[in-house]
C-alpha cells in the first residue's frame, strides 16, 4: 500500500490539507476535538510527513496569512474557524501568528510573508497610526481587519466595525434605562486601539446626554495580566468595588471583561442587575450562559471575516481597489441590565 499523503488524511477527516498541518504542528488554534480526531488518524495509519514535499510546498506556497494582534485573545481566536474555512473554499490555505499589543506588526509581517511565501496578509486586531505609509513596502496584498486606523481618510482596504459608534450605542442605551453613574472598564492607559475608540463612544454619549463626565469611574485594565481577560476584569472591578465609588451599572469594553467583573461583584456580595447593571461588547457565545445572561451588542464575526477573505483575494487577483467595510452591531438585551427611576 502506497504511504499515505497529506490530502489522504485530510480526506478520512473530512478537512483541508491546511488543519492536517495545523493539528501536526500543534497549532494552539486548532479545536482540540478535530486535532485529536487528525492525530488519532495519523497514528493509526503511521503516516509521516514528507520533507521533501513540506520543503516543495513553501516554495510554492497559496497561502494567506493572518497577524493577530493581541495573544491569546479569545474573541479573535473565535474567528478562526471561520478565516480557515472561506480561505480553504476560495482554494488558500491558511495560517496565523498571534503577537503582544506592543510588537511591531510591520516587522513581524515582512518575517511572516518571507518565512510561508505568503499570497497575501490580514491584519487582525491593534492600530496602525498610517497604514498607506507604514505598510507601503509590503510586496503582497493586505486588508485591516477590526483593525484600528488613526485617519478614516487611509485608502488601505478595512472591514471591521465604528468602535467609537458601536460604544455609544451601549452607553446611550444605559442612559435611557434611567443610569447616570456608569463605571466603564476600559483598555490599558497605554491602549490607544480599540479601547481608546470605545472610551470615546462612552465620553460622547454622557456628553450628548447633558451628563459631565467623571474620570473616577473609569476603570483601566491592569498591564500585568492579560488583556481583555476574565482575570483582568475581575481584578480590577474587585479594587473598584473597594474604593466605594457610587455608581448603578458597569460598562466592560469586552465580554470576557464583564464576566470577569461578575465575579467581582458577586464575591463583594453584590447582585445583578438588582445592585449594578452590567453590559458587554462582543456577543461571544458564553454571554447566554452567564448568570444572569449578558446584555452585549454583538459584532457580525461571518460577515467580517468573509468579506475580509474576498477583498484579500480579489487583490491577490490583481483588482487592487481599495475597499472600507464597516457594519453595524446587534443589540442583545437579555438579564443583566435593569431599569431604574
Amino acid at each position: 500500500m502506497a504511504a499515505l499523503t497529506i490530502k489522504d488524511i485530510a480526506r478520512i477527516c473530512g478537512v483541508g490539507t491546511s488543519t492536517v498541518s495545523r493539528a501536526i504542528n500543534d497549532d494552539p488554534g486548532i479545536n482540540p476535538e478535530t486535532k485529536e480526531r487528525i492525530l488519532t488518524v495519523v497514528e493509526e495509519f503511521h503516516y509521516v510527513p514528507n520533507n521533501s514535499a513540506r520543503n516543495l510546498k513553501v516554495t510554492d506556497s497559496n497561502t494567506v496569512g493572518v497577524l493577530v494582534k493581541g495573544r491569546n485573545n479569545r474573541f479573535f481566536q473565535s474567528m478562526y474557524a471561520d478565516f480557515e474555512q472561506e480561505l480553504e473554499q476560495a482554494g488558500y490555505d491558511f495560517t496565523f501568528k498571534e503577537i503582544a499589543y506592543n510588537e511591531n506588526e510591520l516587522l513581524e509581517a515582512e518575517a511572516m510573508i518571507k518565512e510561508k511565501r505568503l499570497k497575501g496578509i490580514i491584519f487582525l486586531g491593534g492600530m496602525i497610526e498610517n497604514p498607506d505609509e507604514s505598510l507601503a513596502r509590503l510586496d503582497v496584498p493586505y486588508v485591516l481587519c477590526t483593525v484600528a486606523v488613526n485617519t478614516r481618510l487611509a485608502k488601505s482596504s478595512s472591514v471591521g466595525i465604528d468602535d467609537e459608534k458601536e460604544s455609544y450605542k451601549i452607553v446611550d442605551y444605559l442612559i435611557k434605562k434611567g443610569h447616570k453613574r456608569i463605571a466603564v472598564i476600559v483598555g490599558q492607559r497605554r491602549d490607544y486601539a480599540v479601547g481608546r475608540r470605545r472610551m470615546q463612544g462612552y465620553v460622547r454619549a454622557l456628553n450628548d446626554n447633558g451628563i459631565i463626565f467623571d474620570d473616577s469611574l473609569v476603570i483601566y485594565q491592569r498591564d500585568d495580566l492579560p488583556d481583555y481577560s476574565e482575570a483582568n476584569g475581575y481584578a480590577v472591578m474587585s479594587e473598584f468595588l473597594k474604593s466605594g465609588k457610587e455608581f448603578t451599572a458597569v460598562y466592560a469594553i469586552a465580554d470576557l471583561l464583564a464576566l470577569g467583573a461578575y465575579k467581582a461583584i458577586y464575591d463583594a456580595g453584590k447582585k445583578i442587575p438588582q445592585d449594578y447593571s452590567v453590559m458587554g461588547f462582543d456577543g461571544i457565545e458564553i454571554t447566554k450562559y452567564m448568570h444572569p445572561a449578558l446584555t452585549t451588542v454583538r459584532q457580525p464575526i461571518e460577515k467580517i471575516v468573509k468579506e475580509s477573505v474576498d477583498i484579500i483575494i480579489k487583490e491577490i487577483s490583481g483588482d487592487r481597489t481599495s475597499r472600507q467595510v464597516y457594519y453595524e452591531t446587534e443589540l442583545v438585551e437579555q438579564d443583566s441590565v435593569i431599569e431604574i427611576l
